[in-house]
């Protein structure tokens, strides 16, 4: 019943920008959802790039990409997007969207996305 959708990537030159989009749908409105945005980049380990809890408005970012990079929801709120401006090859990754849910407090299970690839180059 529970889904959860991406898409967004690309290729890029450096300075472009990208919007990811990750949609989750069936979700029990008395479940509490924390969205984010993670990647990994070739060789090396996934790392969290953005996240924001589905009822608090409170967004943190990574500090490699603070200032550039913009995680906001839709009018839903298991929708999120993350927009990416002054893209560097850095950047260059496979990005996922993860949702975790959980219900008073405890966590109940997780889901990712298939991973959109952003790549970043001359």
């Amino acid at each position: 019943q529970v889904k959860l959708v991406e898409s967004g990537g690309g290729s890029v030159q450096p300075g472009g920008s990208l919007r990811l989009s990750c949609a989750v749908s069936g979700v029990p409105s008395i479940t509490d959802v924390v969205m984010s945005w993670h990647r990994q980049p070739p060789g090396k380990e996934r790392e969290l790039v953005a996240t924001i809890s589905s009822t608090v408005y409170n967004i943190k970012y990574a500090d490699s990409v603070k200032g550039r990079f913009t995680m906001s929801r839709g009018s839903a709120r298991t929708t999120v997007y993350l927009q990416m401006n002054s893209l560097k090859a850095e950047d260059t990754a496979m990005y996922y969207c993860n949702a975790e849910f959980s219900r008073h407090g405890i966590r109940i299970g997780e889901l990712w996305g298939q991973g959109t690839q952003v790549t970043v180059s001359s």
